[in-house]
């Protein structure tokens, strides 16, 4: 009979989500009533649903807690952030004494099964896991961390081995860091009491209104609110939730302090004034740790619509956030002696922001091959190495442009099979596509890419690129024009000036096509592109000393330059493109630019 009853027996791996009420017998001895009420609506409205929605089922409930298992670590990691972000939303107006707070734990294990219950070491190792978070927070194992990461930016820290109640072994835990969850991850007498900040990880604070108009307080909490939103997007970011940073509107505060409170490196404050019909904002960046302001800038604009006004300041906001804590982030990796994947990709993309250079580039795809190397699911190195690809391939210093492209796009969709929701990676992919006669596949991938992140102004400028390629250069300036105006200043706008350039040369206004490449080489001088645009362009309109002074800057940065190898490049068959491509051939041969 024993023999028969071991041979029911079912066993299972799976995701083991442990939860439990902090201070439940406090809260209990308090208001026995109350307290059951609300954990029974927090269970009802927060929980139950987010762990059905993400695959999973509660085993049981323990009274003050209850157990769950997950076909997956990522879904049950993804169910606990999603319910203690819905638990601190339901309870956020109750005293800090009587709020209700889930400490959560999870570990993967080969697991008994029961009708139910479950059992074994992996389920007794989540529970102690959920006794080293603090209220809630989620601790989760070694195990879990490794089927996790990557997939859910920069959120973890590493808090070391703990050595828990009848487990016999120490196990490796992680905390996660929760938006706007503070510094107190771990519960007293945890393995450490402090972390350090994630990477990237900011708070926008309400913008001041300075204006006499106390009505335009909606406007200036719309800006604070769509940041926070649009800030979120940057790949890797941790950006603390509107409601967390609304609760500081108005109050005198110690930025280190909040630093320390919600365990972020960077703070961003504004304000904004109306002065007749102009509206001006001043935005600071200042690192949480030292109170150093790291960048400022002001914005003037003309009072129009305002909600129109609203999303250009949050988007040229936006963008230019993104390059200021690119670069900050890449400061700090310098600084480590043995810079992880992380560290290596901010490193590469910071030397990518610096400018497009012919010894930059390939430096840069070094590091991000490297950061790959570290972590394969580094999605956002991959990305920017597919970048760096691309960028190789329309450099013209080698007759492996075809390569170039080829590498680049499988990178592209490697990275989307990990992370199809990768705005940049469908950029890259576009791009790809666009530079190997698909230029309709490559718009697709450019419109997929904004609706998944509205400020992405390199999408507007390739779809205008694209246009250019399928004969249609009258309508390439628009999109250049809209990526402008979502980032005028943009590390990579030379290339967006250079494309307007060339979709001139296409429609035989060439005078025009000498305004735009030449506002391009003053945004960066190491594009080739540009400079073979003007010397075409300059000889074109018979200003032939001048196209070949600008013929030199092409050789000085490619000495290998030949029209054949431009010539060899053409994205597209169309045959407009071609047909407009045979006078930048004549006009190189005007410049003297050999025809190899």
């Amino acid at each position: 009979m024993a023999q028969e009853r071991l041979g029911r027996i079912e066993r299972r791996l799976a995701a083991i989500l442990a939860a439990e009420v902090a201070g439940y017998s406090r809260l209990m001895h308090h208001d026995e009533e109350t307290t059951h009420t609300k954990l029974t609506v927090l269970l009802a409205e927060a929980v139950d649903p987010t762990i059905a929605e993400h695959s999973g089922r509660i085993v049981k409930n323990t009274g003050d807690g209850f157990l769950a298992e997950f076909p997956s670590a990522v879904e049950a990691l993804r169910a606990a952030m999603v319910f203690q972000a819905r638990v601190r939303e339901l309870t956020a107006g109750a005293p800090e004494d009587r709020r209700i707070a889930f400490r959560v734990g999870i570990n993967i294990g080969d697991v008994i099964v029961e009708p139910h219950d479950i059992f074994g070491d992996g389920v007794n190792i989540a529970a102690r896991l959920e006794s080293v978070a603090a209220p809630g927070g989620i601790c989760i194992s070694s195990a879990v961390y490794d089927q996790v990461q990557g997939k859910f930016g920069d959120r973890f820290a590493d808090i070391g081995e703990q050595n828990l109640k009848n487990i016999g072994r120490p196990v490796r835990a992680y905390a996660v860091v929760l938006d706007g969850f503070g510094t107190a991850a771990l519960s007293p007498g945890a393995g450490s009491s402090a972390l350090s900040p994630p990477r990237l990880s900011i708070i926008v604070l309400p913008f001041a209104n300075l204006s006499d108009d106390p009505g335009q307080d909606y406007f200036v909490d719309g800006v604070t609110e769509s940041l926070t939103t649009d800030l979120s997007r940057i790949s890797g970011s941790f950006v603390i939730g509107r409601h967390t940073a609304f609760a500081y509107k108005g109050k005198a505060i110690d930025l280190k302090q909040i630093g320390r409170e919600l365990n972020v490196r960077y703070v961003l404050k504004g304000s904004m004034q109306g002065a007749g019909d102009r509206l001006r904002v001043n935005v600071q960046l200042v690192d949480a740790e030292t109170s150093a302001h790291l960048w400022a800038d002001r914005f003037d604009k003309p009072v129009a619509d305002l909600f129109d006004m609203q999303d250009e300041i949050v988007s040229r906001l936006a963008n230019t956030l993104d390059a200021q804590l690119t670069e900050q982030e890449a400061r700090r990796s310098e600084r480590s002696p043995h810079p992880n994947s992380m560290d290596l990709y901010f490193r590469g993309k910071a030397l990518l922001h610096k400018g497009w250079t012919l010894e930059g580039v390939p430096q840069a795809r070094t590091i991000f091959e490297r950061a790959v190397t570290l972590d394969p699911k580094n999605v956002d190195a991959m990305v920017w190495m597919a970048g760096a690809d691309l960028m190789l391939g329309a450099s013209y210093l080698d007759d492996a442009t075809s390569e170039h492209y080829a590498v680049a796009e499988a990178t592209s969709i490697r990275a989307l099979c990990l992370a199809p929701n990768h705005a940049y990676a469908h950029l890259a992919l576009g791009c790809a596509l666009m530079c190997t006669n698909r230029a309709a596949q490559g718009i697709a991938e450019f419109e997929r890419a904004l609706t998944l992140d509205h400020n992405l102004a390199e999408a507007h400028a390739q779809i205008g690129g694209a246009k250019l390629y399928m004969g249609r250069g009258a309508q390439t300036v628009t999109h250049i024009n809209e990526a402008l105006r979502l980032s005028p200043r943009d590390i990579f706008g030379h290339r967006w000036l250079m494309i307007a350039g060339f979709a001139k040369l296409q429609l035989n206004e060439d005078a025009e096509a000498v305004c735009w490449f030449r506002r391009s080489i003053e945004a960066n001088r190491n594009d080739v592109n540009a400079h073979f645009g003007l010397a075409a362009a300059l000889a074109l309109l018979g200003s032939l000393d001048e196209a070949k002074a600008a013929a030199k800057a092409i050789f000085a940065l490619v000495p290998s330059f030949t029209i054949r190898r431009f010539r060899d490049g053409a994205c597209s068959d169309n045959p407009i493109y071609l047909a407009k491509r045979e006078r930048v051939y004549q006009g190189l041969r005007l410049a003297e630019v050999p025809d190899g």
